[in-house]
């Protein structure tokens, strides 16, 4: 069965994020060069001018935070590594579908108090809700192990989808958390794919699978008759000697019947000879 790159090297994953980031630094430090309101840029919900934001929404930063910035960055780096290298083919669909639909759905279902959305947290979410939730669906192993991993890493960061803090964007929290799982279903029959076993492949084909049970009680069964022989031992007796040993009275001429019984001598008794007498 071919592999799909987790036995490669995990540094090349990491160049994609390493390259995001960079870029999300120089805006960064636009926004102190230029008077420009960069976070108008952001996603101002269910309005026209709203609209751009679901696509430039998470280039944006507070230029007076350099903490949102830090963490976000080093969250996505870690996150999107891990997405290349355990979803190679999946990764760019993946960042792209999280980007747009969480942003979307910011601007769809988000109120507008007048304030703009902005960061790159929803993708963060994003990415934290498909690799433990893909892990699940796909029921492999190294995959749950990543999910595990994610959760040991992030799993503090579910809180950040309830509306306990007002200064931050919990609909784009949700937003990008709801958009991780319903991708995450969507792409659970796409490799990489938990290997099967060959009676799994036999049974997809319509093959009976062997009786091995079956098979191995029969070679058990043989090895312990090897091991005791059961031994018979047959006695023949012949029929003649058979028939001396039990002879039957009507077969036997020679016995004659008892006078007790009744029977009578075949042979009749000859009477004796007259004797001459002489006259005088």
């Amino acid at each position: 069965m071919k592999k799909h790159g987790f036995d490669t090297v995990l540094w090349p994953s990491a160049l994609p994020g390493v390259v995001i980031i960079l870029f999300l630094w120089l805006i960064q430090w636009a926004q102190h060069l230029y008077t420009f309101p960069f976070y108008k840029l952001g996603v101002l919900p269910q309005t026209l001018e709203g609209l751009k934001g679901i696509f430039l929404m998470p280039f944006i930063h507070d230029k007076n935070d350099l903490n949102h910035l830090l963490n976000n960055s080093i969250a996505f780096l870690v996150l999107s590594t891990l997405l290349i290298y355990a979803y190679r083919k999946l990764a760019l669909p993946v960042l792209l579908a999280g980007w747009i639909f969480g942003g979307f759905f910011v601007w769809l279902f988000a109120e507008n108090h007048s304030s703009y959305h902005i960061g790159l947290s929803g993708l963060i979410y994003s990415l934290v809700s498909f690799l433990f939730f893909s892990g699940v669906f796909r029921r492999y192993f190294p995959l749950q192990a990543l999910s595990l991993l994610v959760v040991f890493l992030y799993g503090s960061t579910l809180w950040g989808i309830f509306p306990i803090e007002p200064k931050i964007s919990w609909e784009g929290h949700l937003s990008g958390f709801l958009s991780g799982i319903a991708l995450a279903f969507a792409f659970r029959n796409r490799p990489p794919q938990r290997p099967k076993y060959q009676y799994e492949i036999e049974q997809e084909m319509g093959i009976e699978p062997p009786d091995l049970e079956g098979e191995w009680l029969k070679k058990m069964q043989a090895m312990e008759e090897n091991q005791n022989p059961l031994i018979i031992n047959y006695h023949f007796l012949p029929t003649n000697s058979v028939a001396e040993a039990n002879p039957l009275v009507e077969n036997n001429p020679s016995k004659e019947p008892s006078q007790d019984q009744g029977g009578s001598n075949p042979i009749p008794e000859t009477p004796p000879p007259l004797t001459p007498q002489s006259e005088e």
